[in-house]
């Protein structure tokens, strides 16, 4: 049976509703409705039993919406000892103080990438990166990673995949990709955003699998071209230590 026919509608439509908060608390029924693309009314039915179950609590002065403490307790349950993530917070810091740049991790959601977790910069102008936050997968330097060391059909399903930007030839981006594979990283300069620049390497967990992409995320005045060629012999080699690491 395909994965499509294996979901409870309903419990999809919780799920986007909850979803909805990632972009912030305090959200009123109409907002909620439509992004989510539902009638107000089957939200409200959906918010009512979230808000009986303690996922979302309900002002009655604003009548606007808030996460609740039961989500507070599910995240609780991530934070192990064993958690990959927290394991490589030190690294990531080493990293940080080495370079002054904010450390991310990031991970291939189908579609998307997704920060795991993340060391801000010291400095005064720096690239906040908040963790949970979803990002397309055609551009940034963790992309590239998150796409050149997957394996061949998934890359063939993302790039021809209709939600794959037209303006990005699949057959091109693939031996970027080629490139990046055999130089052992990638970089950025202001493709998502202006005034932004990354260097991103491979983490490779258990059975030499791609278990997340490490970047490094600033300025573009101070990650510039030549500035991210001379730190990526660092950034690699901390990449092949966190990998150690969680092996």
């Amino acid at each position: 049976m395909e994965e499509e026919k294996q979901t409870i509608r309903a419990v999809e439509r919780a799920l986007d509703v909850l979803l909805t908060f990632t972009a912030g608390n305090d959200l009123g029924l109409t907002e909620i409705s439509q992004r989510v693309g539902l009638h107000k009314s089957t939200v409200f039915r959906l918010l009512a039993t979230l808000e009986h179950r303690g996922f979302v609590i309900r002002d009655e002065a604003t009548e606007k919406y808030r996460l609740g403490l039961r989500v507070l307790e599910l995240s609780a349950s991530l934070q192990r000892e064993d958690d990959p993530a927290l394991m490589l917070i030190g690294e990531m810091e080493r990293l940080r103080d080495q370079l002054g740049e904010t450390i991310s991790l990031y991970v291939r959601d189908r579609k998307d990438r997704v920060r795991i977790q993340a060391v801000q910069s010291q400095q005064a102008i720096r690239r906040v990166a908040p963790v949970g936050a979803r990002l397309p997968l055609s551009v940034g330097a963790s992309s590239k990673i998150l796409l050149a060391f997957a394996e061949p059909e998934v890359q063939d399903l993302l790039l021809h995949d209709p939600s794959w930007p037209a303006s990005l030839s699949p057959e091109t981006y693939k031996e970027q990709l080629r490139e990046i594979a055999r130089a052992g990283y990638a970089t950025s300069f202001e493709e998502r955003e202006p005034g932004a620049a990354a260097i991103s390497a491979p983490i490779f967990g258990r059975n030499g699998k791609l278990f997340a992409a490490l970047s490094v995320s600033g300025p573009s005045n101070r990650l510039t071209p030549d500035s991210m060629l001379e730190s990526a012999p660092a950034i690699v080699g901390a990449a092949k230590r966190m990998g150690a690491m969680i092996g």
